[in-house]
Order: C-alpha cells, then structure tokens, then sequence
C-alpha cells in the first residue's frame, strides 16, 4: 500500500497522530529533500529508510516504487511541506498506481491555500487554486486569460524571488482588485498583508507565499451585455484615467488597445 501523507506546512505540531503512526510503520519513506524531512522525522523519534522523489527523478522513482508495492513493501510518500501532489510531486506515481491497479490512500492533513484562503478572510464559498504561474511572460498571460472574468476568489503559490513579477502579471491579467499576501503559515512571523494589484506589493518577499486575490465584480463579468462606450463609462466613473480604461476594456473584450481607443475620441 502507498500512504499519501499530509505534513506539517510550519509548526511541527501540526501533523496528526494517524500520519505519525503511518510513517512509524512503512517500509520506506519517499521524500523531496532527505535532509528536510530528516528534521520532522527525528522530531517524532521515526527512523526508517528514505529515498529522494522531486520533480527531477519523479518518473524513474515512480517505477521503482510501484515494484517495492507489487513486491508487497508498504511506502510513504511526503513532501516538504502539506500535501503531496498539490503542486508537488506525486502525480506521476499516482498514475502509475492506478494504470497497475496498486493499492494507495491519503492520510490527510495541512495544506496552506486552504489555511491561507481562510487567514485572508476574501469569500470562501467558491474559489480556486491555481498554484505557480508559469515561467515566461507570455505562457503566464495564456495560463491566467481563462480565469480573468471569473467572479470566485483565486489563490496561487510564489516563490519569494517570484512575487514582484507575480504581482504584476495578476494586474496585467485581472485589472486592479484587492489581494492579500500570506506568508510563514504557522511559523513564528506568520503575516498576512492586504494590498492592490495596482499598487503592487511593497514589503520585502520573505518566505514562502500563497497570494489571495479577490474575484471580479459580477459587474465586470457581463460586458458583453454592454457597448464598448458604457464598459468604457464603467471604468472611467470608477476612477480610471482614459489611458487605464482602454487597456482594461481591451483585456476584457480580448481586442487590441487601438480597437478600443477610437470609441474614445467619439
């Protein structure tokens, strides 16, 4: 059997006494950093054989462990932090699982968009998670286009290094709305920090961050019912200078500026 273990996603404590006795009784545990996990397993006195699994070696591991489980070997799988294969590792194997039809559970746990949807206090009753933006400037566009005129609260993950950048592509896709920056869950200088896409987030990125944006106005979702001069109006009585108006017009609409600008010198 494979064990899909939740761990803690900051404070040790936060694991539960079902996924301690699972890791105490596998045959083997699968991680991302040995070295990592080695810090919560000594913390819980558990010493049992590891093995690396990240997104590098993520197919090749895959077929190893799928044998040690036909040989009957029963095996862990953890990640760095929360749950496995929500933006980390563990898909491939899962896969493989049911292609051979392997037996594997989920042994619940922490997970922090959902700590961090809650934390940010934006509506809770319907969201999305969409984990890491892509690299590059375009691909990033593409990924968040579908997205844009969605009325649900939308969470990602950033890297520190990556939060200037994430930020501002979350304007240039979705237009200004509130959003909110959660950081160190459940460590020692958890913070949760409330900003505009617009303006941008100001404070030095530490640590690692789930960014929480508001949805779009219902308003915003029924352009089409609109002509181009009264979404342009909408913009324009909310405070946006004529140049802002256009290019958000122009990304609602998915036209250029220049089709847009003409019904501004009318």
């Amino acid at each position: 059997m494979l064990y899909i273990v939740a761990t803690p996603i900051g404070n040790l404590k936060d694991i539960s006494y079902r996924a301690i006795e699972v890791l105490s009784e596998v045959d083997i545990i699968a991680c991302e950093d040995t070295r990592h996990s080695l810090k919560l397993l000594s913390a819980y006195d558990i010493k049992k054989p590891l093995v690396a699994y990240h997104k590098f070696n993520e197919r090749k591991e895959s077929e190893k462990l799928a044998e040690l489980l036909k040989e009957g070997k029963n095996v862990a799988l953890i990640s760095d932090a929360g749950m496995p294969v929500i933006s980390d590792p563990g898909n491939v194997l899962v896969n493989i699982l049911k292609e051979n039809d392997l037996e594997y559970t989920v042994i619940p746990g922490a997970t922090a968009f959902a700590t961090a949807l809650v934390l940010s206090g934006f509506d809770a009753s319907k969201f999305l998670f969409l984990g890491f933006l892509p690299e590059k400037s375009g691909e990033r566009k593409k990924f968040l286009k579908p997205y844009a005129n969605l009325d649900c609260t939308l969470i990602f993950y950033c890297a520190p290094h990556d939060v200037t950048k994430t930020v501002a592509a979350l304007y240039d896709s979705l237009g200004d709305r509130q959003a909110c920056a959660v950081r160190e869950i459940t460590k020692l200088h958890e913070s949760v920090e409330y900003f505009s896409l617009k303006d941008g987030y100001e404070n030095e990125p530490r640590g690692e961050y789930v960014i929480v944006v508001e949805g779009a106005e219902e308003i915003k979702e029924n352009f089409e019912n609109m002509s181009v001069e009264e979404h342009l109006a909408m913009y324009l009585s909310e405070g946006m200078d004529k140049k802002e108006a256009v290019k958000q017009v122009a990304k609602d609409r998915n036209v250029p500026k220049n089709e847009i600008y003409k019904y501004t010198i009318k």
